[in-house]
C-alpha cells in the first residue's frame, strides 16, 4: 500500500494530519506502510495530483476524502467533523478508507 501526505509549503496542519495519519495506519495493523510526505508547489501539479488542499491524503493514488465538487487547488483544506470543521482528516473515516484498501490489495 502507497500512503502520501500532501501539502502545501509551510502547512501548519502537516504535523496534525501526519499523527492522525499515523495513528490510523497503527489502529487498523498497517503499522509497517510508511507515510511518504510529498510538498506540492504548483497549480499544474496540483491539477495532475488531484489535490485537493492542503494536507490531503492519498491511498494508492486516491483521495479518500474527494468530493466532486471541489477543484484542485494550491490552497489549505478543511475536513468536517464531528464538532464542525477540521484541518485534519477525521480519525474515524481515515481508519476506514484505509481499511478498505488494505482489503482491497488483500483480493
Amino acid at each position: 500500500m502507497r500512503v502520501e501526505l500532501l501539502v502545501v509549503e509551510d502547512c501548519p496542519n502537516e504535523g496534525p494530519a501526519a499523527v492522525v495519519l499515523r495513528r490510523a495506519l497503527d489502529e487498523v495493523g498497517l503499522s509497517t506502510v510508511r507515510i511518504t510526505t510529498r510538498v506540492v508547489t504548483s497549480q499544474a501539479e496540483a491539477e495532475q495530483l488531484g489535490f485537493l488542499g492542503s494536507p490531503s491524503v492519498l491511498i494508492d493514488g486516491r483521495d479518500p476524502f474527494a468530493e466532486a465538487h471541489h477543484r484542485p487547488a494550491i490552497a489549505c483544506r478543511l475536513y468536517p467533523d464531528d464538532t464542525g470543521l477540521s484541518g485534519v482528516p477525521p480519525l474515524r473515516r481515515l481508519r476506514q478508507a484505509l481499511k478498505q484498501a488494505a482489503d482491497a490489495t488483500a483480493r
